[in-house]
């Protein structure tokens, strides 16, 4: 009975030790961290309150104590605790985008090429009709190839310039397959192709403008690609005369996945916007901040 006693009380005091320890490191933090005005108006009451409850000896103590510690530690030790709350924000912002880039990651592998079997398809289809039509489309296919795969494993440093030349030879291998009915016409200016612009999304429009679009109308259609600059926002439409589209209908994955990237990479600053032209059709359009090249 007295061992377990003894116990108990040997618990409590390694308690209260444990306390006090924490509390004086919380005081001496407070006091490294607070400035002097503030700590001269906290003196101010302590002596007011030590007049009133006649406590003069404690309170003399406690201005000489924390005088002498704010003087001769407190500048190592506010500096250390600046570096520490410097160094978890630092820790957090780091933790933030690597979050960022694993969720881009996951949304870009959403905007793999489905039409590769279909080409692959066509190009078994024609080796036996037209061997020489098979030889163009495959070489659109490689060329395709080259410039897709790189841009989908990249992070960084995509233009609108290298997403153009993805999207002209993806739009000649659905030339191959549709056709008199897919007609291209493209208003780049040349100067634009510097521009930073996010990978696969030009495509993915593309992509959408054919499948909901051209392809259901018998008689297919034409697509207009554009970019311009408008005021400091860069704009690159994707218009058709397709069938149109149902703007209160949901948006397909592609659709879903160009805004969820836009918000992750550019936030409030850029966005997808839908529209019906009046001679019908659809156009979609990218707007985002104009950058002349990639900012370091």
């Amino acid at each position: 009975m007295a061992a377990t006693q003894i116990n108990r009380a040997l618990d409590f005091v390694r308690d209260a030790v444990s306390e006090a320890s924490a509390l004086w490191w919380r005081f001496f933090d407070w006091l490294a961290m607070v400035e002097w005005r503030q700590l001269y108006l906290i003196w101010f009451l302590v002596v007011a309150f030590a007049i009133v409850l006649r406590m003069g000896e404690p309170a003399t103590w406690f201005i000489l104590i924390s005088f002498a510690i704010k003087v001769l530690a407190g500048g190592k030790r506010r500096a250390e605790l600046v570096a520490k709350e410097a160094s978890d924000k630092a820790n957090v912002a780091t933790l933030e985008r690597r979050l960022m880039e694993a969720k881009m990651a996951a949304l870009q592998a959403q905007v793999e090429p489905h039409f590769l079997f279909n080409t692959l398809a066509l190009i078994g289809q024609l080796i036996e009709t037209d061997p020489k039509e098979a030889a163009r489309v495959h070489a659109h296919l490689v060329e395709y190839l080259r410039s897709s795969l790189p841009q989908m494993r990249a992070g960084t440093g995509a233009t609108l310039g290298k997403q153009v030349e993805l999207s002209r030879a993806y739009l000649a291998i659905m030339q191959a397959r549709m056709k008199e009915r897919l007609a291209v016409r493209w208003e780049v200016p040349d100067f634009l192709g510097s521009a930073p612009f996010p990978p696969m999304m030009l495509q993915t429009l593309i992509e959408n403008a054919i499948k909901h679009g051209l392809e259901p109308k018998v008689a297919g259609g034409t697509i207009l690609v554009r970019a311009q600059v408008v005021g400091a926002i860069l704009h690159v439409d994707v218009c058709d005369d397709g069938v149109g589209m149902n703007l209160h209908a949901g948006e397909g994955v592609g659709l879903a996945n160009i805004r969820e990237r836009l918000a992750l990479l550019y936030g409030a600053q850029a966005e997808l916007v839908i529209e019906i032209p009046p001679g019908g059709g659809a156009c979609a359009s990218i707007r985002l901040p104009y950058r002349m090249t990639e900012e370091g």
